[in-house]
């Protein structure tokens, strides 16, 4: 740590090993050996910490080094410049939002996140009929018009964690004792959005008022998540301690959303977690959010209730349960 960073004591983390996140090889999503060893390695670490190192996933690491250079040239734009695509202009929630623009622990922080991002969902023409009814976080992405290039790259990951997300919801519904296929019926129109987002680097006296992500736990079903070289994130364990989780060379970083919480009825845990940017420099990440249709019935799995017992959580439907978590932590939607 910097020697101009004073952190507050309620934002240190222990340091302990990577193992206290599961490393899991996930080979066998891609036809490798080994799938039910790594299914009873996904849900104890989805029942035990919620997170967890995927390796071996088979996305190319070229690809990834691409969106990286590509994420960094957006927001090495001109203020200026980067409104042309600003959140605000969508109707959809997609486009730029700036530092402060989130804020994913409003209780501690006043100025949102000390970060800023760019929301890239499922590209869809003004003509196709859920956009023409006017279905929330529905419709076309904002397109940065003066980086050649960047659409273009930006998709071909889209699609590639597309692809992944299916196939890890896959190992999901095996690990919870049910059919390999049982969300393949609410998977078609899938609400996923890449969210690239660039930290600055924090300095002097840091405190829970303003970080660069606030703890929060995230909103959906699963999120996988591949961060730089800066470090940042921590994680909270059941017991309340927060460790590090600090990046591991070609993983994501997979975690359970309040969506898959709910839906397992508190089976599969979604965990707080935050980051800090104490690198002394610029730190980047591309996480993904992978969520089912709009309409998919989030009701307490038949796996996930024990003989006798009532659902903790009341049914609701994946689009409700998102716009109800958007509009909580961003202020634009709260101006509306």
């Amino acid at each position: 740590m910097p020697n101009s960073i004073e952190l507050a004591p309620a934002l240190r983390a222990t340091q302990m090993p990577v193992a206290q996140i599961p490393v899991i090889d996930v080979s066998a999503l891609n036809g490798g050996a080994g799938k039910a060893e790594m299914v009873a390695r996904i849900g104890a670490a989805c029942r035990e910490i919620g997170f967890f190192y995927a390796v071996n996933h088979g996305v190319d690491e070229a690809l990834i080094a691409q969106v990286y250079e590509q994420a960094k040239r957006f927001f090495a734009l001109p203020e200026a410049e980067k409104t042309h695509v600003a959140i605000e202009r969508s109707s959809c929630h997609r486009g730029w939002f700036r530092m402060g623009g989130e804020n994913l622990d409003p209780l501690k922080q006043r100025a949102g996140d000390l970060k800023e991002g760019y929301k890239i969902g499922r590209d869809l023409p003004p003509t196709h009929e859920r956009v023409l009814a006017g279905l929330p976080l529905h419709g076309p992405n904002l397109w940065p018009a003066s980086l050649p290039g960047w659409r273009e790259v930006m998709q071909a990951y889209y699609d590639e964690m597309v692809a992944l997300g299916r196939r890890m919801i896959g190992a999901f519904a095996l690990a919870l004792g049910l059919e390999e296929g049982v969300f393949e019926p609410w998977l078609g129109i899938t609400m996923t959005t890449l969210g690239p987002l660039h930290y600055p680097p924090q300095s002097g006296r840091i405190t829970e008022a303003q970080i660069g992500a606030g703890a929060h736990t995230d909103y959906g079903c699963l999120t996988l998540l591949h961060q730089d070289d800066a470090g940042g994130l921590q994680v909270q364990r059941r017991d309340g301690v927060w460790v590090d989780a600090p990046p591991v060379r070609g993983a994501f970083v997979v975690n359970i959303g309040d969506m898959m919480e709910r839906w397992t009825n508190g089976v599969f845990q979604s965990n707080f977690h935050r980051v800090i940017n104490l690198s002394g420099a610029e730190r980047y990440s591309l996480p993904f959010f992978f969520d089912p249709d709009f309409y998919a019935p989030v009701a307490c799995l038949p796996t996930c209730l024990p003989p006798g017992e009532a659902p903790k959580y009341p049914p609701t439907t994946a689009g409700a349960h998102l716009l109800e978590k958007i509009n909580a932590s961003f202020a634009y939607q709260q101006g509306r």
